[in-house]
């Protein structure tokens, strides 16, 4: 949750980010994005609200259950959420989750494309669908739930069917239509649009699209 340091009005707030992506397949080019911080802002990274909160270090085979409860807690002192699009990202399941407890949480969400980097071979894999357009809300009975795209069609959200309150500034889902959470998020290319210097701007707009 960002939080102010000191009482005054110009000090600055702190953020942490979780990442969501494909591990197997993405891993390397993850890194790049979550260490560019580390070379090219070392100085200021604290002022430009970026500090992690993956759970990439801890990705183990483990029951359904265990993973689930260490995303909720991995996620708890997050504001924003980015997921990292790569040619499969989103169809994963873990991925969906962590965006779903991410909307629960009330987290700010971004989309970066990392397709066009090379992994550490210099290969480029093809562009994957944002996993945002695979994800969203819907209004049944008066209660906001989760939905997603599964075989082409939009379908309750099995991992989590409890209601969900939606961040005040959201638009609000007035039916069964389904809102798909990529209108609610900025989507960006770390190559293309130069990430390693833009990325801190990213995080502070998503986060403050809900308020924080």
């Amino acid at each position: 949750m960002a939080s102010f340091f000191g009482a005054t009005p110009f000090q600055t707030v702190k953020r942490r980010v979780f990442f969501s992506f494909h591990y197997q397949n993405d891993i390397w080019k993850v890194n790049q994005v979550r260490n560019s911080w580390r070379y090219n802002h070392e100085n200021t990274r604290e002022s430009e609200g970026f500090f992690d909160g993956s759970i990439w270090e801890s990705s183990r085979r483990t029951g359904p259950d265990a993973l689930k409860s260490l995303i909720r807690e991995e996620i708890k002192n997050t504001s924003v959420t980015c997921v990292l699009v790569g040619a499969e990202t989103y169809e994963r399941r873990w991925v969906r989750y962590e965006l779903a407890r991410s909307v629960i949480k009330g987290n700010g969400l971004l989309a970066v494309k990392i397709s066009p980097m090379g992994n550490q071979q210099g290969y480029v894999s093809h562009e994957g669908p944002n996993p945002l357009d695979y994800m969203g809300v819907y209004n049944a009975a008066g209660v906001v739930r989760v939905a997603e795209i599964e075989n082409g069609k939009w379908m309750r959200y099995e991992d989590y069917t409890q209601a969900v309150d939606l961040p005040a500034t959201w638009v609000k889902p007035h039916d069964t239509n389904v809102i798909r959470l990529s209108r609610y998020a900025g989507l960006y290319c770390y190559k293309t649009q130069n990430g390693g210097a833009n990325f801190s701007s990213w995080v502070r707009q998503a986060a403050a699209d809900v308020g924080r």
